[in-house]
């Protein structure tokens, strides 16, 4: 008999209540669910997330971001890319239909911009809404954004917290804590703001760790932007930065579509201008 992995009879009970929660949530649509995985599945998918230095992280290590991703579901182990596989299939796309009310989704195991994240002692990831389009699928509108949290322990004290921000940038209005088995699922648009920008204080080897998964849909109606990064009232002088960053990363973005620019290139640069910068802090 097959593992259990999704605890999606429970899910698919609850769904008009959680379906109206969702709509209703503010500043825009999303919903937070405990104990998604069942406990086995959990288990067995926290403890083969890989170790902090193993080879395939790629760094995203720049002024609105440090943090990690391996997209290659062929590296994982078997009990963590089953799970991945559980929430690409179509039972749970049409739950994630029935609560959204958005029609037509389609999964993603390229793992475009997704994958497996961590997010190491200091690191961060700005305010921001998310690039709006499949990067090798223009049609393609992102819809959907999930996160399923994948510590197996989480101190408050840490930091980490998801912080949901209102489309104007005046006021947080919801907190999200990476508890093990948490999930948030939420809608992708130019109004859903997120993000962790304050440095985790977890202990060294410890990390922030996920799955992140989106849903698209295909149209020739999709409008592409690029991931939109923006300052909090708090953050003073930090906005010029952010800014700057914000404008050299779309303009990268905009070469590497028309050069068929390489992402490992760009990383290992950034990840080389990374470990010089904590060299030189330490001294």
């Amino acid at each position: 008999m097959a593992l259990v992995l999704v605890d999606l009879a429970r899910l698919c009970a609850q769904l008009p209540g959680l379906a109206q929660s969702y709509q209703e949530a503010r500043p825009y649509p999303y919903v937070v669910l405990d104990d998604v995985l069942t406990p086995e599945a959990f288990a067995r998918a926290a403890a083969e997330f890989p170790s902090t230095d193993d080879p395939f992280w790629k760094g995203y290590l720049h002024v609105n971001e440090t943090k990690y991703s391996n997209t290659d579901p062929d590296s994982w182990g078997e009990g963590l890319r089953a799970v991945a596989e559980e929430l690409c299939s179509d039972p749970f796309i049409a739950f994630l239909e029935e609560l959204t009310g958005i029609s037509d989704l389609m999964a993603d195991w390229s793992m475009d911009g997704g994958g497996l994240h961590q997010t190491l002692r200091g690191g961060h990831l700005n305010i921001h809404t998310d690039f709006s389009t499949h990067h090798e699928h223009e049609d393609w509108a992102r819809r959907v954004n999930i996160l399923l949290y994948l510590n197996e322990s989480w101190s408050e004290e840490w930091g980490g917290q998801l912080e949901l921000w209102d489309k104007n940038m005046t006021q947080r209005e919801g907190l999200v804590s990476p508890v093990g088995n948490r999930m948030l699922i939420f809608t992708t648009s130019d109004e859903s703001y997120h993000g962790h920008p304050d440095g985790l204080t977890c202990p060294p080897g410890e990390a922030r760790r996920s799955l992140a998964l989106y849903y698209f849909t295909r149209g020739n109606t999709a409008v592409r932007r690029s991931t939109h990064y923006r300052a909090r009232p708090e953050d003073g002088a930090r906005r010029y930065a952010i800014l700057a960053d914000r404008v050299a990363l779309d303009l990268y973005d905009r070469a590497k579509r028309r050069l068929g620019l390489s992402d490992d290139r760009a990383q290992k640069a950034l990840a080389r201008v990374h470990a010089l910068k904590d060299r030189l802090r330490r001294r």
